[in-house]
């Protein structure tokens, strides 16, 4: 193992020389419209080892020793260009400009493709053709009517449904509309269906906003996908589809010059409609890692516009779905754009019992290409919805809706409006608040017990028996009942509160916390909250598990905390906390150290009682934050840049006595963001120091955490090779990345896409000059994502190198799992 530490140093080594050695070649390569041409070639004339491929924006880079270079340029569909450049002591950055190939020569240069591949020449001259035919090459704006029904089958459902109507066949009903009302219920709860009218403003590139005009939704819209214009767009006439709520990489379109590369297409059918010629084209991944779709495109010869196109995404990187597809018909009529007028969309996933089935219908109507927009028209904010989209009634979607309802569709809302009326009904309701409320042996055992009142809106929890055991803690095991309780306003403003009493039975000592927070402001965010607690807190909380229990760790505190948060404009967040405590020793208490031969632990810490008055500030700033505006509320969809933070803390000396008085300061930047079709990046760097320590106790130093023998721990804030718990007070640096290749590495091997396994590489990097210390490591893992129950669980296994001038380099391997947030879609890293 030393040898292979000493042979990889000395790798890194000549590496570092040669990388010190070279200068930096970079640039843009871009079109006659100032556009940047994707995965364009350069390398050097006479020695192509020397060779780099562009990204997606049209960007590269290449590391070269000083010297003259002649170097060639190739793009698919432009002529080869030469320059020359001269590499220096210094870096080079260069846009550099190609010249498309005419109408024409483009059939000259593939020629031979042309004799053996018509399906390939037919979808060449689309593309020749792209930027005209384009809608979302001009500014317009149009009307959009979406309509998307989900269909439930649940085994479980279907059969304690049908026991419970033949138990009622041989009882004497009161009501004679019992049985109807429970297939009625059993019908609607067998669908979800919404409808959305709106209007869409769009503007090059990629610049749009919508007006929800109307929105009915009847039950659940969890599972449905495509309910607004402005998170996904399936626009085919782009390079790539960025599809972040539903594919795991950027997804290459057929009808591009970079999908050339990616597809195969086939002729498979011609036939004449309406007097023109039409070419029935399949699409063909060439290789499942990069290439997600396949299908057909219906061609319009000698115009070659897209009459309409049907497409299937491969399963390997859908997030939730077990399938998707798309198709889009277009209206051809001008013989000069395609102007999208209907987009369906069939998808669907099954988790155990239950598998539901999805279909999206949208139509684009009333287009206006003649328009103006002013130039500050498209912000931040890409869609309003007011309180009046809400409340449309049956009129308007009459005169609005795009359309036909199918008869089981008009029988669904039928039932669903029978049954909120009778759901409305007083007696109803209380009938369904009894029920909720009714105390069984269950809920005092497992659940919990839940009192929900409808009027007040407000719902309490009591703590079950199971929830107020806490067999293994510090200071002996306890008991702890807790009480939670929520209440919610129309303007979609909450008041929720916890609070636990707890007693151990080995010092009979009484501890206990409750909190209490208020949404107050939910558009910004505006939240007050306070906490008083009288419990053991801890030095470190985050330290590695085999030593966060230990009891040195642990003092006893008694103190008040108030919080205010806000985000003042948009993307920019500021969190205000105060908080006084006075910390105490527990060397007193009685622990069971029976254990301790089993889990080595030690003796509680003893120090002076000292009071802390401690007030904390974070901004954090998100440039460009998109958002959605809901009628009293606010719906964030991210930022192409990153997030920029600062912390700053100061213990506060003398006020209420407070014994401490230090200042520390931190600052940060995160972000997350796909490199093309090769995966997803996250990135944290960080840096912070004391900027005064006159009084600063163990609770208050701040520490790095170390790693766990076996736990991946967050590689985007901890280490997996770090042996030590680092507390520093003066300046370090710290820098964490993560890559996941989202399949696009090992789907290329045989089966591996069916197996859904990702490839996952990172590192990470601390340097800490108070104590001489420089750790820095490199990982490398495999994780397989699983369906459990209606959530997704991603199991990874890593192997995790290390090293740094106070420890010896070495090997680790860490398992983790993780749960899909189903709001964000999004891991916890």
């Amino acid at each position: 193992m030393q040898r292979l530490a000493f042979l990889l140093f000395l790798f890194l080594f000549i590496c570092t020389n040669q990388l010190v050695a070279q200068r930096k070649f970079s640039g843009v390569i871009v079109d006659e419209k100032d556009i940047p041409i994707p995965q364009a070639k350069l390398y050097v004339k006479n020695d192509p080892s020397l060779r780099t491929v562009c990204d997606d924006a049209g960007q590269f880079e290449i590391f070269l020793m000083p010297g003259e270079y002649f170097f060639i340029i190739q793009a698919f569909g432009y002529v080869d260009r030469e320059i020359y450049v001269a590499i220096d002591d210094y870096e080079i950055s260069r846009s550099i400009f190609l010249v498309p190939i005419r109408t024409g020569e483009l059939s000259e240069v593939e020629i031979i493709a042309k004799k053996s591949n018509p399906g390939r020449d037919i979808i060449l001259k689309v593309v020749e053709k792209r930027d005209s035919i384009n809608p979302w090459k001009y500014p317009h704006s149009c009307e959009v009517y979406i309509k998307s029904v989900e269909k439930i089958d649940s085994k479980t459902t279907n059969s304690k449904s049908k026991s419970k109507v033949e138990d009622t066949s041989n009882k004497t009903i009161d009501d004679p509309f019992d049985v109807k009302r429970k297939e009625d219920q059993e019908f609607a709860n067998s669908m979800n269906f919404l409808e959305v009218q709106l209007t869409r403003h769009f503007e090059p590139y990629n610049k749009v906003k919508e007006i929800r005009n109307a929105y009915d939704l009847r039950g659940k819209d969890n599972n449905m996908y495509y309910t607004t214009t402005v998170k996904s767009n399936f626009n085919f006439f782009q390079n790539l589809l960025h599809l972040d709520d539903l594919h795991q990489t950027p997804v290459s379109s057929p009808i591009s010059v970079p999908g050339i590369l990616s597809y195969k297409y086939r002729l498979v059918e011609q036939y004449e409609e309406n007097g023109k010629k039409i070419h029935k084209i399949r699409i063909i991944p060439r290789n499942v890692s990069t290439s997600t779709l396949e299908g057909f495109i219906w061609v319009i010869d000698s115009v070659w516009m897209i009459q309409k196109l049907e497409f299937t995404m491969s399963k390997g990187n859908l997030i939730i779905y077990d399938y998707f597809k798309i198709y889009q018909e277009f209206d051809v009529s001008s013989d000069t754009m395609c102007v999208l007028t209907n987009q369906e969309l069939t998808y669907g996933v099954t988790y155990n019992k239950e598998s539901t089935q999805l279909q999206n219908i949208a139509r684009f109507y009333d287009y206006n290409f003649n328009i103006n927009f002013d130039k500050k028209y498209f912000k931040n904010e890409l869609s309003v919805t007011e309180k009046e989209a809400y409340e449309r009634d049956s009129l308007y979607w009459k005169n609005k809706r795009k359309s036909e309802l199918t008869e089981e569709e008009l029988r669904y809302i039928i039932v669903q409006d029978s049954i909120q009326d009778y759901h409305n009904r007083a007696e109803y309701l209380d009938s369904l608040d009894r029920e909720f409320n009714k105390i069984t042996a269950l809920k005092v055992l497992w659940f919990g017990i839940d009192r929900r009142n409808r009027e007040t809106k407000t719902q309490w929890t009591f703590s079950s028996l199971a929830t107020m055991a806490r067999p293994i803690y510090i200071a002996g095991p306890r008991v702890a009942p807790n009480f939670f309780f929520f209440k919610k306003w129309d303007d979609e403003r909450t008041l929720d509160s916890y609070t636990e009493a707890s007693v151990g039975f080995l010092n009979g000592d009484v501890k206990g916390n409750t909190w209490w927070r208020y949404r107050y402001d939910p558009f910004h965010f505006g939240t007050i909250a306070a906490e008083f607690e009288h419990d053991f807190g801890v030095v470190t909380w985050n330290d590695a598990i085999a030593e966060v229990y230990k009891r040195e760790n642990f003092f006893e505190k008694t103190g008040l905390t108030a919080i205010h948060d806000y985000e003042l404009f948009n993307g920019f967040y500021l969190n205000t906390t105060f908080s006084f405590t006075e910390r105490r020793s527990i060397d007193h208490y009685k622990f069971w150290k029976s254990a301790d031969k089993i889990l080595p632990n030690n003796d509680a810490k003893s120090f002076q009682t000292y009071q802390a008055f401690i007030g904390k500030i974070k901004v954090s700033y998100t440039p460009g934050q998109k958002f959605m505006r809901e009628p009293n509320r606010k719906v964030l969809l991210g930022s192409k840049w990153p997030t920029f933070y600062a912390y700053y803390e100061r213990g506060i000396p003398k006020i209420f006595g407070s014994d401490v008085d230090h200042e520390y300061i931190r600052m940060g930047a995160e972000q997350t963001f796909k490199i093309g079709t090769i995966g997803t990046t996250t990135y944290h760097v960080h840096s912070g120091k004391f900027l005064s320590s006159k009084a600063l106790y163990d609770a208050d130093y701040k520490y790095f955490r170390r790693s766990d023998i076996i736990w991946f721990s967050d590689p985007l804030n901890s280490f997996q090779g770090l042996d030590t718990s680092l507390p520093t007070k003066k300046l370090y640096i710290a820098a964490h990345l993560i890559h996941h290749d989202n399949g696009s590495i090992l789907n290329k091997l045989p089966f591996m896409k069916k197996a859904r396994i990702g490839l996952v590489g990172g590192g990470g990097l601390l340097i800490v000059p108070e104590h001489d210390w420089l750790h820095y490591e490199f990982l490398l893992g495999l994780e397989r994502v699983f369906k459990m129950s209606k959530r997704r669980l991603r199991l990874g296994v890593y192997c995790a190198y290390s090293d740094g001038n106070h420890s010896k380099a070495r090997f680790n391997w860490k398992v983790s799992f993780s749960l899909l947030d189903n709001r964000s879609l999004k891991w916890n890293f």
